[in-house]
């Protein structure tokens, strides 16, 4: 594994699934509200709901947060994969 090509791409898929959970917020809040309730085991997140937009400079930054750690971790998550591989290359298991 390549971990540079490793984390764009986990840093790519994350901004663009960040991007379109915003979407998804702005367009059907209520909704939205929902799914996140459900995800996070039925913790109530509507009072943290407003009417108001985001600013769009808030979205760029958490999306460029985001994007840049998860481009740290998917180039860790390589970096370990090929260390792990390395090891296991070099000590085969043995079967009984």
């Amino acid at each position: 594994m390549k971990p540079l090509q490793t984390g764009l791409a986990l840093s790519v898929t994350v901004a663009v699934f960040y991007s379109l959970c915003a979407l998804v917020e702005v367009l059907w809040p209520a909704q939205f509200m929902s799914f996140m309730n459900a995800l996070f085991h039925g913790m109530d997140f509507r009072p943290l709901q407003t009417a108001e937009l985001h600013p769009w400079r808030d979205y760029l930054y958490a999306v460029a947060v985001i994007a840049l750690w998860s481009f740290a971790m998917g180039a860790f998550f390589a970096v370990v994969h090929n260390a792990l591989a390395h090891v296991h290359a070099h000590r085969p298991l043995r079967h009984a």
